[in-house]
């Protein structure tokens, strides 16, 4: 059986990355974009480009797009982030479930990521399955703080077109998005009432290079692989001792 397909985006000034998303998303039969209160041009660009706006304040990474499936017409949700887009391979794949019917309740499809203008294909960051073609009926976002993904209560297929992710242009941004995530992850970290060790913040940053660079094969990506495999240490780092400043049993 045929079926129609809502894509759902959460955004919050995205106004460098909505239009490429969204030219991206021709199969779908609707585009939703749930703004968060933006203040650049993210909204103006979506409405022209044919997208349907709605607005709600931040609830957090898994709740807000929760919000965004059930706002959507369809039953069947293409959830994206604005720094992603479909490749041509994979919109031919999904035409394709959409003219002969799922036959999973949820399907997967690899993220290839681009970093500091290069494509990463090691470093542990290349297949990074990903559940975001799903049935909101049997499908939700799980996650409180980071690391949201997809539950879904029913059989999952698997895609074999990438999705593309275009991730941070240069350190500067990598820097700056290192610092809100790393809160988020001590955050969780404290709320599941994780404790970080001495021990553990001087060991767990280093294996984090050693695994990344060699175990990972980062080195195969070049220069680019060896920055991220030495941010990989230092985002651990910073969100263990943010993690360990944040610890109500702290002592001061």
């Amino acid at each position: 059986m045929q079926i129609k397909i809502s894509a759902a985006i959460i955004t919050f000034n995205e106004e460098r990355n909505i239009a490429r998303v969204i030219e991206s998303l021709r199969c779908c039969d609707e585009i939703l974009v749930l703004d968060s209160g933006s203040n650049d041009r993210t909204v103006e660009v979506a409405a022209k480009l044919g997208a349907r706006v709605e607005e709600a304040s931040w609830h957090g990474f898994a709740a807000q797009k929760n919000i965004a499936a059930q706002l959507a017409t369809h039953d069947w949700v293409l959830s994206l982030d604005a720094d992603e887009s479909l490749s041509e391979a994979l919109e031919a794949e999904i035409w394709q479930i959409k003219k002969s019917g799922p036959k999973f309740d949820g399907y997967t499809m690899p993220r290839l990521a681009q970093y500091l203008g290069r494509w990463i294909l090691h470093s542990g960051w290349y297949p990074d399955r990903k559940v975001r073609l799903f049935d909101r009926r049997k499908a939700k976002w799980v996650g409180e703080f980071v690391h949201e993904s997809v539950k879904v209560e029913g059989p999952i297929g698997h895609l074999k077109s990438n999705l593309l992710h275009f991730t941070c242009n240069s350190l500067s941004e990598h820097v700056r998005t290192m610092d809100r995530y790393t809160t988020l992850g001590a955050q969780e970290m404290v709320s599941r009432g994780e404790a970080v060790s001495l021990g553990r913040l001087l060991v767990d940053p280093p294996w984090t290079f050693l695994k990344t660079y060699f175990l990972k094969l980062g080195f195969l990506d070049g220069a680019e692989g060896l920055t991220i495999a030495y941010m990989g240490a230092f985002y651990n780092f910073v969100k263990y001792s943010k993690a360990r400043l944040m610890s109500p049993g702290r002592k001061s």
